[in-house]
């Protein structure tokens, strides 16, 4: 059985990025049947439906061709000023355009969301998953995965240091990992 191709979508655009750590952490506790590949975000210009022409900007056409080639989905966000970042929700619009050409539809997602503080991302998990009903975007419902004190999980280099953690990160990409399977086919 081949493996299923997962776009990883970071909602954080810093280089050094707690949810940056958090996507490579998953990518790494993934399951075999996963290829995970971050799809970055960060150049993609503001959806301006002008822009929708037959020549809309490369760097639309270059993300909408890798989404519309993944198998399924995997969010991972920090919270915004309790949402989803702006740079996540452009991509999302673009993504979804032109109207009837949505390149979400139907697959498979996850999100993991994480802050620094004890609310764990909480609102901006349920955000991104509201504009998954319209998208068409079959979420994971459990286990949730929401990262509360994310800011004392990773070391120096970036790696994960709580087991406990790891193990709970491990299991929810193993969740994952079956999800995609079953919708995904």
């Amino acid at each position: 059985m081949a493996n299923k191709k997962v776009a990883v979508l970071v909602g954080s655009l810093r280089k050094g990025s707690i949810s940056r750590k958090l996507a490579l952490a998953l990518i790494e506790l993934a399951p075999e049947n996963l290829d995970l590949q971050v799809v970055e975000i960060g150049a993609l210009p503001l959806y301006n439906e002008d822009l929708e022409t037959e020549s809309p900007p490369e760097a639309w056409k270059a993300f909408r061709t890798a989404i519309r080639s993944v198998d399924a989905l995997l969010f991972v966000t920090p919270e915004y000023n309790r949402s989803i970042p702006g740079a996540l929700k452009n991509a999302i619009d673009v993504g979804s355009r032109p109207y009837g050409q949505s390149v979400w539809s139907g697959k498979a997602a996850a999100v993991a969301s994480q802050s620094q503080g004890p609310i764990s991302g909480v609102l901006a998990n349920h955000h991104l998953r509201s504009t998954f009903v319209f998208l068409d975007i079959h979420p994971l419902q459990q286990p949730e995965c929401y990262i509360g004190q994310s800011g004392k999980l990773f070391d120096d280099a970036g790696k994960l240091t709580k087991d406990d953690t790891k193990e709970f990160l491990k299991k929810f990409m193993g969740a994952f990992g079956k999800w995609v399977e079953q919708v995904a086919r």
